[in-house]
């Protein structure tokens, strides 16, 4: 519920009170002093959902920006009469949304001040690296928490809509300047805490558990991102705390930047390539979803003219965010199928394999591991070789282990794995097997 008070001029009193009485709202006016440039104080109450209808018919009537609005949240209400208006209205999802005033006032008070968007954002991206280097999954969370960048990615969607140039590039400043300042901080903090020794000298940081997962992030990372906006703005809208889905708009961003941040600092072109299209495609995606969000939701600009150019901007930065997105998606198309084409792989070597250990002949064998490895012993990684930026790579050496009895011995059991596994796959691939043996006492 909000409870509206309006200091109304001597000309906008009458057609102003006449709209009131029209929709039968109970309100109440207190004159104005003689020395007031006002004529009349008019207090009303109104359900959420009926704020912007009532404000659209006043602005009709005559209400302006000379006069003197103040919107704000009722918690209780006794009333016959707005009971009444209460029933009224439908409880839509779209019933429940602010009134566009309310949410430019919402949106613009979710923006922190400079210094102190620039310090949470720079202390989050620390904190997040931290995490990461520690492998930490409740620092990264922690990180989450602190950072301020759900204000901007809402301000430039508002902004759009309501066609309010100023909030909208507000926005994507504070936007960027987060992305930049998260990015340099994390490096900066990498590259003190590899140059101080606050982490194991010669770490492999692409193969911490949550480091790689934002260096060689797929397709599904996007829909984090366009959750991400759609949570934001239906909170935001509706009234509801923006707190959490905050941390869900920080956790699209802040990890990937943290990343990013530490391939370069570990000097990982390819890693730090990864990262930044992760971070920027996310950072598009909140903002496609919110901006289309609050389109559909029925939001416009404040002066009915401004409509026509509203839906021209909509259209044309959802058509530019768009093409931006698929092209950057290329990336996490690539790793995705480069996924799926490891997992095909390690499956149809481990069926084969499990197949040759049913035989008879090798009833107390038992398989424990298929590892796939490029040349030179690395690990086999078709996603992508960041050493090296080879993308779907094949691989050379199938190394696989088996478990058996210390009394036993297969030494036919090599062959007829390679045997069975090239002919499968239909590369020229060296199989190895190693044996592990085992006693029972």
């Amino acid at each position: 519920m909000r409870h509206v008070e309006v200091s109304l001029r001597p000309q906008t009193r009458e057609p102003v009170l006449a709209v009131l009485d029209s929709e039968r709202i109970d309100y109440t006016v207190v004159p104005a002093d003689d020395d007031s440039e006002y004529d009349a104080l008019v207090s009303f109450t109104l359900p959420k959902n009926a704020v912007e209808v009532v404000l659209d018919e006043l602005e009709e009537a005559g209400l302006g920006e000379d006069d003197h609005t103040v919107i704000v949240t009722a918690d209780t209400v006794i009333s016959r009469k707005f009971g009444a208006l209460k029933q009224r209205y439908t409880k839509t999802l779209d019933d429940e949304r602010l009134a566009r005033h309310e949410l430019y006032a919402e949106s613009e008070g979710l923006m922190s001040t400079l210094p102190v968007y620039v310090t949470l954002t720079l202390v989050s991206a620390i904190v997040a690296t931290a995490g990461l280097l520690l492998d930490s999954a409740a620092v990264v969370v922690g990180s989450m928490v602190i950072a301020p960048l759900i204000g901007p990615a809402l301000a430039a969607s508002v902004g759009t809509v309501l066609n309010e140039h100023d909030l909208f590039w507000t926005g994507v400043t504070y936007q960027l300047l987060g992305v930049g300042i998260a990015i340099a901080g994390a490096a900066t903090f990498a590259w003190l805490s590899k140059s101080l020794f606050l982490v194991p000298p010669g770490i492999d940081v692409v193969e911490i558990d949550e480091v790689s997962e934002r260096v060689l992030p797929n397709l599904l990372s996007l829909f984090v991102a366009f959750g991400a906006g759609i949570a934001g703005v239906l909170s935001l809208s509706t009234g509801v705390s923006v707190a959490l889905v905050g941390v869900m708009i920080a956790a699209a961003l802040i990890p990937p930047a943290a990343a990013a941040g530490i391939a370069i600092a570990w000097g990982v072109p390819n890693a730090a390539v990864g990262s930044l299209i992760l971070v920027f495609v996310n950072l598009l995606g909140v903002n496609i979803t919110g901006l289309f969000t609050l389109w559909a939701m029925g939001y416009r600009p404040h002066i009915r003219a401004e409509t026509g150019i509203a839906r021209q901007l909509v259209r044309r930065r959802l058509v530019v965010f768009t093409i931006v997105i698929l092209v950057l998606s290329t990336f996490l198309v690539g790793v995705t199928w480069a996924s799926y084409e490891r997992a095909s792989l390690e499956n149809d070597v481990t069926t084969e394999a499990e197949a040759v250990l049913d035989s008879p002949a090798y009833q107390d064998v038992s398989l424990v591991e298929v590892e796939l490895f490029l040349e030179e012993g690395l690990l086999f990684e078709p996603a992508i070789r960041l050493e090296e930026g080879t993308l779907l790579e094949q691989p050379e050496r199938i190394v696989i282990t088996v478990e058996q009895p210390a009394d036993d011995d297969h030494p036919e059991l090599a062959s007829e794995l390679d045997d069975r596994i090239s002919t499968e796959i239909g590369d020229d691939v060296t199989v190895h097997v190693r044996f592990v043996e085992y006693d029972t006492a």
